[in-house]
């Protein structure tokens, strides 16, 4: 699959969330259908991506808790890569603590989608949320990395920035949510100062 097609369906799949919170917002509460004609697809498309309107609402409630990169980064003039890591690492696991239980379910959803045999794996089953942040938090930090190093970085970060962190370190390392902090904070030096030197 073209890294053209791939872009557009997870366009499409941001499509269907923003049109149902653009629903909500004006005071409806639209059905499937409505919100796949306001996304400008069909149902049958709508139904790719989302396996019914509990799961798309689901999931819109949570992506508009999540700060788009304009608006996190608007004003900030930092330069220095790890300090713009630090302040969207805490504003991300705060979003992530206020938000832990439908977190958790969207996790889940997720990853029960993605064994599912009818699911095409072609289509996306998260939204990819981390990657634009993380992005905009490198940008004015660009030229301090070699293309290939950006690239390992950003995606590297990607781990580190979300749920499933958080899963690992309150599940499986059983660490309080300072300890948790302090870590992810070693790592995202570790990992910018990794990719700095090679």
């Amino acid at each position: 699959m073209s890294q053209g097609r791939a872009n557009q369906r997870l366009r499409t799949r941001k499509d269907l969330l923003e049109a149902a919170n653009r629903l909500m917002r004006e005071g409806k509460r639209p059905t499937f259908e409505e919100i796949a004609e306001a996304a400008l697809v069909s149902r049958a498309t709508a139904y790719r991506y989302f396996p019914g309107l509990e799961a798309l609402m689901f999931e819109a409630g949570l992506d508009v808790a999540m700060p788009t990169p304009e608006v996190f980064f608007e004003g900030d003039t930092s330069t220095d890569p790890v300090a713009r890591l630090d302040r969207l690492e805490a504003a991300l696991f705060r979003m992530i603590a206020e938000n832990e239980a439908p977190m958790r379910m969207l996790l889940a959803r997720s990853l029960q989608r993605s064994v599912d045999p009818d699911h095409d794996p072609a289509v996306p089953v998260r939204q990819n949320r981390r990657r634009g942040l993380i992005a905009a938090a490198l940008a004015p930090a660009r030229s301090q990395f070699g293309a290939a190093e950006f690239d390992t970085l950003s995606k590297a970060l990607v781990l580190l920035l979300g749920i499933e962190a958080e899963v690992a370190f309150k599940d499986v390392m059983r660490v309080d949510a300072a300890e948790a902090a302090r870590i992810r904070r070693w790592m995202i030096r570790a990992l910018v100062e990794a990719a700095r030197t090679r």
